[in-house]
C-alpha cells in the first residue's frame, strides 16, 4: 500500500527522472495527429479507444461523436499521416485487430431501457464491412487472446444517471459476451453469452461490465464498475472461474475541495474504487484504474492478486504526481485526476504500466518489479485521454484523447504518438517542490513573471483567478532542469487570503516587494487595479483605474506590468472602448506623481474569428518588450511573439488627449518553439522575463487543465 512515508521518494523520482541523464530510457512525444484531418465534415470528432495494426504500422481509433472508426498512418512515426475515414452506423466503443481485420464493438440503443450493439467486422486493407452481428445490447471494451482465436466484449448496458441520481440497480443487467473464431471469421454459432449477475456485492442483479482483458491462459478479467467487482472467466468455457470485491480505501493528502485553492492536507475515508479499466500483470496479477464512476473517487491504481488481495494501491500519489507538474484538476476534486485507461506491455526487459489520467490530462508511467511499481515519469497526453496502445517492437505508445472542444475555440481531440529512447525527458518543464508539511506546492495557471534584479535564473510568478481561492507568488529556479517552484507565498489582506483578485502580471517594486498588475472583470466585481505587496504578500498599496478610463472598459484589462523609474507601465490586452480596432494602450502610472498617462500600442491583425492581445510587458535595458498573440490553438495558431519597444518611445500623454503610437520591432515568433513540444501550439504565452544576465524566460499558461491540455511550456531564449 502507498503510504506518506513515500511521499519524499515519490517526489524525489520525479524530479530525477527530468534531470539529463544521458543514459536513462524515457517515453518523450514524438508526433500529435488531429482527427478531425480524417473526418473534416463532422462537426465533431473524437479518439476514445484505440488500437493498431498487427505491423505497428496503422493507428485505428473509435470515434463515437462521429460514428465511425479513424485509421492513422504511422509508417513514419513523427510524420502521421490520414488513413481515412468509416461509418459504423451507430457509435463505436471500442475496436481491436486481428490480422487484416478490425473488429469494432457499436452501441446502436436508442434508448436506455431497451440496449442494442453489434460487432463490425471489417477488413483493414480494403476498408469494407465484411459483416455484422448482433450482441443483444450495449457493448463497451472489446479485447482478444494472445492466439488470435477468440474476443472477450464487455456488455454494459449502462445506466441513465438522470434516472434516481444514477444509482443502481436499473434493468436490464450487462454481461459477458464471448465470441469464439472459426478459420479466423466470426460465426453466429460462435457467439455465447456469459451471464455475471449474482456474482457482486453491490446490485448483484445488475452487472455493469466496463472492460475486458486475457491473461495468456485464455483467462477473461471483467471489471464491473458500479458493482465496484473484477470477474474472471475461462474464455474456452464461458465459465465464471473467480472474482473478487476490488473493495474501499482510505486518501490521504488529498484535495477534497473546488475551491479554487489546492491544499493537500485533506482526506477521503472508506472510497470503493469502481475501476474502469484492466489488464493483467501475468497469470496472476491484474492491475485495474479506480475512475470511481458513481459512489467511487480514490483516484489511484491497484494491483491485485487473482484472489483479490492487495498487492499494491497507489494511494494519492497520481494527484500528488499532477500536483507537482501543475496538472491537478481542482476543479475536479471527487475522483482526482481519475484515473481510466491503462496498457500493460514490455519493452526489452521492462514491463510498463500506463495510465491515463482523463482529468489532468497525462499519462503516468510505471515499472513492474512484481512487488511495489517503480514510479518512471508522466508525459503530456492533450485533453482527457481515454485509450492507449502499445507497440513495443517500435518502441512506440500512442493515446488517444477523446475532447473535442473546437466549437468553443479550443483544442480538438488528438491521437499522440511516443518513442521510447535514451534521451532526457522533455517533460515536465516547470515542476514544484514539496512544502514544509510535505505537501506539494499546488500552482497553474503562470500569467506573469519577472526576474529577481540581482540573481540570474531566479524568477517570481503568479497565478491568474484559476486559483482566485489562494492567489500567490512563486519563486521559481530557472537554473534547475526541469525549472522549480521552490517557494510559495500567498497573498494577503489585512492578515486573510486576499479575494477578487485575477493577477496577470507582476514587477519587482524595487524595495523587496512587488507590484502586481490585476486584471478586472465587473460582472465579478473584481477591479481593475495596480496592488503593491510587501515580500510576505501582504498588500500594502492598491491603486484602482482612474474612473474616466473605466468609462470604456472591458474584462479583458490589466495583463502584464513593468517598472521603469518611478512609472509602472501596463499592457492592456485587448481594445476598450474608447480604442481603434487594432489599437491597445500601454498606460503609465507614475508612483510618485499618481498620475496616469498612455501611449498606444498597434496589433498585428487579428484572425478571422478570433482577436490578437498583449499577454505580458517586461523591461531590459534599452527596451520593453512584449508578448503578442493570437487567442488561436493547435492548426489555427499563427501569432505567439515577442516585440520590443524602446523606451525612449514609451512617452505617456494624458489619458484625455490624443496618445502617441510607439514603434515595435519583432524580437522572436514563439510558434517554432511551441511546435517543438510535438504537441498541438497551446494559444496561452502569458508570461516573459529577463533575467540579470540577459536571459529571457517563456511560460505558458496552462488554465489549470480546464477545457485544456494542462500542458505548461517553460523555457530559455538567448541573452538579449
Amino acid at each position: 500500500m502507498f503510504s506518506s512515508k513515500s511521499l519524499a521518494a515519490l517526489t524525489a523520482a520525479l524530479l530525477a527522472t527530468t534531470a539529463s541523464v544521458a543514459a536513462a530510457e524515457t517515453f518523450n512525444r514524438i508526433a500529435s495527429f488531429p482527427v478531425e484531418l480524417n473526418n473534416p465534415e463532422a462537426e465533431a470528432s473524437s479518439s476514445e479507444i484505440i488500437t493498431a495494426t498487427d505491423d505497428g504500422m496503422t493507428l485505428i481509433y473509435s470515434d463515437s461523436p462521429a460514428g465511425g472508426i479513424g485509421f492513422i498512418d504511422i509508417t513514419d512515426p513523427k510524420a502521421p499521416r490520414q488513413g481515412g475515414f468509416m461509418d459504423m452506423g451507430g457509435e463505436p466503443t471500442s475496436v481491436t485487430v486481428i490480422g487484416g481485420k478490425a473488429y469494432v464493438a457499436v452501441n446502436t440503443r436508442e434508448n436506455f431501457v431497451e440496449p442494442s450493439g453489434k460487432l463490425v467486422v471489417v477488413d483493414i486493407a480494403t476498408k469494407a464491412v465484411e459483416g455484422e452481428f448482433e450482441l443483444g445490447g450495449q457493448p463497451d471494451s472489446i479485447a482478444h487472446n494472445k492466439d488470435n482465436t477468440i474476443l472477450a466484449i464487455a456488455i454494459e448496458n449502462e445506466r441513465d444517471e438522470e434516472v434516481n441520481d444514477g444509482a443502481i440497480p436499473q434493468a436490464p443487467t450487462g454481461f459477458l459476451t464471448i465470441v469464439t473464431l472459426t478459420d479466423g471469421a466470426v460465426t453466429e454459432t460462435g457467439i455465447k453469452k456469459v451471464e455475471l449477475t449474482g456474482l457482486s456485492d453491490v446490485a448483484p442483479d445488475d452487472v455493469e461490465a466496463e472492460f475486458v482483458d486475457f491473461n495468456d491462459a485464455d483467462e477473461i478479467a471483467v471489471t464491473l464498475q458500479e458493482n465496484n467487482w473484477v470477474a474472471i472467466v475461462d474464455a474456452k468455457t464461458g465459465t465464471v472461474t473467480g472474482g473478487f470485491s476490488t473493495g474501499a480505501v482510505s486518501v490521504e493528502g488529498i484535495d477534497t475541495k473546488n475551491d479554487g485553492a489546492i491544499d493537500f492536507t485533506g482526506s477521503k475515508d472508506d472510497l470503493p474504487r469502481e475501476p474502469d479499466s484492466v489488464k493483467w500483470l501475468d497469470n496472476d496479477r491484474l492491475v485495474v484504474a479506480n475512475e470511481g464512476d458513481w459512489n467511487g473517487g480514490s483516484r489511484g491504481f491497484t494491483i491485485f492478486n487473482r484472489d483479490g488481495s492487495v498487492a499494491f494501491d497507489s494511494g494519492n500519489a497520481l494527484d500528488v504526481q499532477a500536483a507537482l507538474l501543475g496538472h491537478y484538476p481542482d476543479f475536479r476534486n471527487k475522483k482526482g485526476v481519475e484515473p481510466e485507461g491503462l496498457e500493460v506491455a514490455t519493452f526489452g526487459d521492462i514491463k510498463y504500466i500506463f495510465v491515463a489520467e482523463e482529468r489532468s490530462s497525462l499519462i503516468a508511467i510505471y515499472k513492474d518489479t512484481g512487488a511495489e511499481p517503480e514510479y518512471l515519469q508522466s508525459v503530456p497526453s492533450g485533453i482527457s485521454p481515454e485509450g492507449l496502445v502499445a507497440i513495443p517492437e517500435r518502441n512506440l505508445l500512442a493515446t488517444a484523447n477523446e475532447v473535442d472542444l473546437r466549437e468553443d475555440g479550443l483544442g480538438g481531440s488528438h491521437v499522440m504518438v511516443y518513442e521510447l529512447s535514451e534521451a532526457e525527458a522533455a517533460y515536465p518543464q516547470l515542476v514544484s517542490e514539496l512544502d514544509a508539511d510535505g505537501h506539494p506546492i499546488g500552482w497553474a495557471a503562470i500569467s506573469g513573471a519577472v526576474a529577481d534584479a540581482d540573481k540570474p535564473g531566479i524568477l517570481y510568478a503568479v497565478s491568474d483567478s484559476v486559483l482566485s481561492g489562494a492567489p500567490a507568488i512563486y519563486e521559481i529556479d530557472a537554473t534547475a532542469k526541469p525549472a522549480r517552484i521552490v517557494k510559495k507565498t500567498i497573498i494577503t489582506r489585512n492578515g486573510e487570503t486576499a479575494q477578487k483578485l485575477d493577477l496577470e502580471g507582476i514587477t519587482l517594486d524595487g524595495e523587496g516587494g512587488f507590484w502586481l498588475a490585476n486584471e478586472g472583470d465587473s460582472d465579478k466585481l473584481v477591479p481593475h487595479a495596480l496592488i503593491r505587496v510587501n515580500a510576505e504578500g501582504e498588500i500594502e498599496d492598491e491603486v484602482g483605474f482612474p474612473v474616466d478610463l473605466l468609462a470604456g472598459q472591458k474584462r479583458f484589462g490589466a495583463e502584464g506590468v513593468a517598472k521603469v523609474g518611478d512609472t509602472l507601465w501596463v499592457a492592456v490586452q485587448r481594445e476598450w472602448g474608447d480604442d481603434e480596432k487594432g489599437s491597445v494602450k500601454l498606460l503609465a502610472y507614475n508612483t510618485e506623481s499618481e498620475e496616469w498617462g498612455a501611449v498606444r500600442y498597434p496589433l498585428e491583425a487579428a484572425p478571422e474569428g478570433g482577436w490578437v492581445g498583449l499577454s505580458e510587458i517586461t523591461v531590459h535595458g534599452d527596451y520593453a518588450y512584449i508578448v503578442e498573440r493570437d487567442n488561436q490553438i493547435a492548426g489555427s495558431a499563427a501569432l505567439k511573439a515577442i516585440y520590443r519597444v524602446a523606451l525612449t518611445d514609451l512617452v505617456p500623454a494624458a489619458l484625455d488627449g490624443e496618445l502617441p503610437v510607439v514603434t515595435k520591432e519583432l524580437v522572436r515568433d514563439l510558434v517554432p518553439d511551441l511546435a517543438s513540444n510535438n504537441g498541438y501550439v497551446v494559444d496561452k504565452v502569458e508570461s516573459f522575463a529577463i533575467d540579470a544576465d540577459g536571459t529571457g524566460y517563456v511560460i505558458t499558461d496552462n488554465d489549470g487543465v480546464d477545457d485544456s491540455s494542462g500542458e505548461t511550456f517553460f523555457w530559455s531564449i538567448d541573452a538579449l
